[in-house]
């Protein structure tokens, strides 16, 4: 059967994103994502204006699978508990129940793969990628000063450090997953930072 247009320009941005993933940004050519597609060039060009437009269209398709993972992930752990710190375990132990899913494309996150270069990013992508980040660090900066309002910690901790902090983590385990060659330090990685959450709220 032949492909949509929807389906070509589906298969451009899934071959470019294993690419930068594995290659960087930098490292990844309009040929490279040719071949690896499986198309023309001009089926390409018909798609996307230039090798910024595909990597605008990118970060923006990547940014919307990451606003949806934090907001149904929230949204799950609200419901099944009422308690700030409750929600804020099981929003991680759902990050934990998703690393799989993180490696089938690759171990990596594709902002980090865009900004190991950053010197030529395009405003554009960069400020999407910002805002992607914003709105993890807003909504659970939200829900640690929720806790820290009923669970006082044992140390003192600024609840927008310990977000970012969640988002560290993540990162820092797919270098770990990368250099290593194990798949197993994500999930490792996001169970030591939820254990780290429970012994800095939970009553001596």
């Amino acid at each position: 059967m032949p492909r949509t247009g929807e389906e070509t320009r589906q298969r451009i941005l899934d071959a470019a994103e294993s690419l930068i993933l594995g290659h960087s940004l930098a490292g990844t050519s309009i040929d490279m994502v040719l071949e690896k597609a499986g198309i023309t060039k001009g089926a390409f060009f018909y798609h996307f204006k230039s090798k910024s437009d595909l990597a605008k269209t990118l970060m923006e398709r990547y940014a919307r699978q990451e606003l949806v993972i934090l907001n149904e992930s929230l949204e799950r752990s609200e419901r099944l508990s009422r308690d700030p710190l409750q929600q804020l375990l099981i929003f991680i132990g759902l990050l934990q129940e998703m690393s799989d899913r993180f490696l089938e494309s690759g171990a990596g996150c594709l902002i980090a793969s865009y900004f190991y270069q950053a010197e030529k990013i395009d405003p554009e992508i960069r400020e999407i990628a910002a805002e992607t980040i914003r709105e993890w660090h807003q909504k659970l900066t939200r829900k640690f000063e929720e806790a820290i309002a009923l669970y006082p910690p044992h140390f003192p901790v600024e609840p927008e450090y310990l977000a970012d902090g969640l988002v560290g983590t993540v990162e820092g385990a797919f270098i770990l997953v990368r250099v290593l060659q194990e798949p197993q330090q994500l999930e490792a990685q996001i169970a030591n930072y939820r254990n780290y959450i429970e012994l800095l709220f939970t009553p001596k």
